[in-house]
This record gives structure tokens, C-alpha cells and sequence, in this order.
């Protein structure tokens, strides 16, 4: 078990899905029904990150309303307290809750009002990343893009392509990134979730900021020392590496062989609720089952600093309480 000291730091997370990472309680309130634990976590025998994507649909019900979102973000940033997070990316697919009368605009809209509610009763800083979907068409998937344009820069960060990597191949969405790119929207990417190298390499090539998961990255030095060289964040979430089958049990979790090799690796919870996890957790599994140091946890904790999609005021703040 990890001391106090480190469980109790100030804490970061970038890679953390809104939906996934809903609060019970709020699940509970906004469907107006008793929902288990068992109906939104994912279980030990989980075989695969398909199987795992089954437990979003509950929490997606919740925010088909713009009273849902508001209410799943104001609970949401106000549960990281418990975890000490000072500074969160909050990622979410807008379109997924877009239908008649209710455009991506009024669905980001509601998802920041909730936010600054909640960031002026618990301090927590925070940005939004907008996720385009694998299983969405480009046009669904451009449409938010354009949509959500106007909040970059007030509150929104950056954009994301999420999904089912493997079912969906990532060199078909290149014309997408392209369009963001013209859009002045810098992106991350998940990307070696699912086990193909090349879609970490595509993700440096059309020149994403951070990559989520990377796992495919394991025993290829020249791809690592890319992502060194171009400074590209890895955004790693281990129980749900484990939980998804992107690792098998046994396998030894590759965050120190990334780190060694010089890339920024970061630690993130992915879904705090679908995983039933958190960054302390998260911590104290790769302390006791890996050996990762309290110094290396420390380090992965600045890397976030480094490569969040904060302005350099906020990052200050964020180093003042790191160091």
C-alpha cells in the first residue's frame, strides 16, 4: 500500500469519459430508478472492450436532456474531490446526445454550465475534450466538429476519436483529422488499445498531441522513441487495460518500459465508474502489483502537467502544487 503522502497528492487526470465516469447516485436520480453497481461496472470475466462498451448505455440514457448532462457534470467534477483531482479532461461524444431540437452546441453548452457550477463550490480546474465516434459517419462526425468549434478555447480543448478501434480501422478517419486540423483543434486519439501498432504510429503522423492507451507500443523501440521526439503524451489507464483484455493477466504493464525509453506517459482512470476505479487506485495498482516507485508516480503526475491541454496560467498553478 502506498503511503499517505502519495495517495493524498494533488492529482490529474486526462483520459476520463464523462459517461463512464458518472456518479451512482446521479445515474440513480436522473433515471428515476434503483440502479446496482453490477449494471454500469464492468465484471472481473470482462472479455473484451466490446463487452465492456455494453455498460455505457444506462449512462448514456442519462444525458439525452440538457437537465441530464448539466446534472452528470456538476456531480461529476464535485465526486473528483474525493480524489484529490485539481485538474481534470473531461472527454464525451456530443453527438451522442444530439437529437430534434437539441444540437451539439446546446448539448456542450449544458455539459459547461454544470461544470462551472460545480468548479465554484469544489475549485477543481477543468476542460473538455468532444469525441467524434468510431461506428459514427464522417458527416455525423464533421457536423460536431463544426458545431462545437465555437467553444474552443472556453472550456473545450481539444477532440478525440473514441470507439471500438478494432471493429472501426483508424486510417479511415484521416479526412476527419484533417478538417480538425484546419479547425485549429488539437486532438489526441485512441490509439493500441486494441492491439495495432500502425494506429500509434498514424496518430504521430497527422500529428496528435497525446495518444490514449498506446498499449500496442509495447516492444517497439523505434515507435517509443518517436513519441519521445515529438513529445506526444501517452495517456494510459491500466485497470481498464486489463479490464478490456488490451492486456491479458500476467502481462506486465508497460508504463515503466515507455517512461524509460523517454516518453511522457501519464496516469488516467479512463471510467471511473464502468472500471469502479479512481487516480489513487490506479496508483496503488501499479505500486503493489509492478513496483512502480513513488517517485516514478510522482513523475507520471508532472508528465500530466506537461502535456494537458491547459493554458500555461493553469499549468503554473499545477506545478506550484506538484513540486
Amino acid at each position: 500500500m502506498l503511503n499517505n503522502e502519495i495517495l493524498n497528492m494533488p492529482k490529474i487526470d486526462l483520459h476520463c469519459h464523462l459517461d463512464g465516469s458518472m456518479t451512482l447516485q446521479s445515474i440513480r436520480e436522473i433515471l428515476g430508478r434503483d440502479i446496482q453497481p453490477e449494471d454500469v461496472q464492468v465484471s472481473e470475466n470482462c472479455q473484451s472492450l466490446a463487452e465492456y462498451l455494453q455498460k455505457f448505455d444506462l449512462p448514456l440514457e442519462c444525458i439525452q436532456t440538457t437537465e441530464g448532462l448539466k446534472k452528470a457534470a456538476k456531480d461529476f467534477l464535485i465526486d473528483l474531490q474525493k480524489d484529490n483531482i485539481k485538474y481534470v479532461e473531461a472527454r464525451f461524444a456530443p453527438q451522442c446526445s444530439r437529437h430534434q431540437g437539441v444540437n451539439c452546441k446546446k448539448v456542450m453548452e449544458a455539459v459547461l454550465d454544470g461544470l462551472e457550477e460545480a468548479k465554484s463550490q469544489c475549485g477543481i480546474e477543468y476542460q473538455v475534450i468532444a469525441c467524434m465516434m468510431s461506428h459514427h459517419d464522417e458527416e455525423t462526425n464533421l457536423q460536431m466538429l463544426k458545431e462545437c468549434r465555437e467553444f474552443l478555447g472556453e472550456g473545450l480543448c481539444a477532440v478525440d476519436l473514441a470507439g471500438d478501434e478494432a471493429g472501426f480501422p483508424r486510417k479511415n478517419f484521416y479526412p476527419l483529422f484533417a478538417e480538425a486540423k484546419k479547425m485549429d483543434y488539437p486532438f489526441t486519439i485512441h490509439a493500441g488499445e486494441c492491439g495495432d501498432v500502425n494506429n500509434v504510429i498514424m496518430a504521430a503522423e497527422w500529428g496528435a498531441k497525446r495518444i490514449g492507451h498506446g498499449i500496442a507500443m509495447m516492444e517497439h523501440p523505434e515507435v517509443q522513441k518517436l513519441y519521445r521526439k515529438n513529445h506526444i503524451g501517452v495517456e494510459m489507464c491500466p485497470l481498464s487495460n486489463y479490464q478490456t483484455k488490451a492486456l491479458q493477466p500476467g502481462v506486465t504493464y508497460p508504463i515503466r518500459e515507455f517512461a524509460k525509453a523517454g516518453v511522457l506517459v501519464t496516469i488516467n482512470t479512463d471510467n471511473r465508474l464502468v472500471s469502479n476505479t479512481s487516480i489513487a487506485k490506479e496508483m496503488n495498482f501499479l505500486h503493489e502489483k509492478f513496483g512502480i516507485t513513488e517517485e516514478e508516480l510522482k513523475q507520471y503526475q508532472l508528465n500530466a502537467v506537461e502535456v494537458a491541454f491547459c493554458d500555461d496560467a493553469v499549468k503554473h498553478e499545477l506545478w506550484k502544487m506538484m513540486k
